[in-house]
């Protein structure tokens, strides 16, 4: 009849440690995924602009696309390792699935599937917390 005390299990996200109340497992989380928000945008803008230069240049082979597009792909490459890093400080430190963490990757090589990514798990803590409570 009253709200559930914090230790007891409805007030724990799926994954999180036993005693670890909800409101601690999203402060713990609300940084990383904030950085983890930032990078999923800055990595699938600069994968469609990859796309974009390679069309360009493989496709329909124009001569200048290496001139002024030249560096895409190194700064893709290595945006996409600081993505890493902060993929993997989120999935450790929200203590999610293996499969989470294998999309959350993927989300970084598919073209707009970051985006997608970004907006699902936005509420994977909500879903865990309510499957919790279920």
């Amino acid at each position: 009849m009253s709200q559930p005390a914090p230790s007891s299990p409805a007030a724990e996200p799926a994954g999180s440690t036993p005693g670890a109340p909800a409101a601690a497992v999203a402060e713990r989380t609300r940084k990383p995924f904030g950085r983890y928000r930032v990078m999923a945008f800055i990595t699938g803008a600069f994968l469609l602009l990859l796309c974009v230069e390679m069309v360009l240049d493989y496709v329909l082979k124009l001569p200048w696309v290496d001139t002024y597009f030249g560096w895409v792909p190194f700064v893709h490459g290595w945006v996409y390792v600081v993505y890493i890093v902060t993929v993997f400080d989120l999935w450790s430190k929200a203590r999610w699935t293996l499969g989470r963490l294998v999309v959350l990757v993927l989300g970084g090589v598919v073209p707009v599937l970051s985006f997608v990514v970004e907006k699902r798990a936005a509420a994977w803590p909500v879903e865990s917390v309510r499957a919790r409570r279920a």
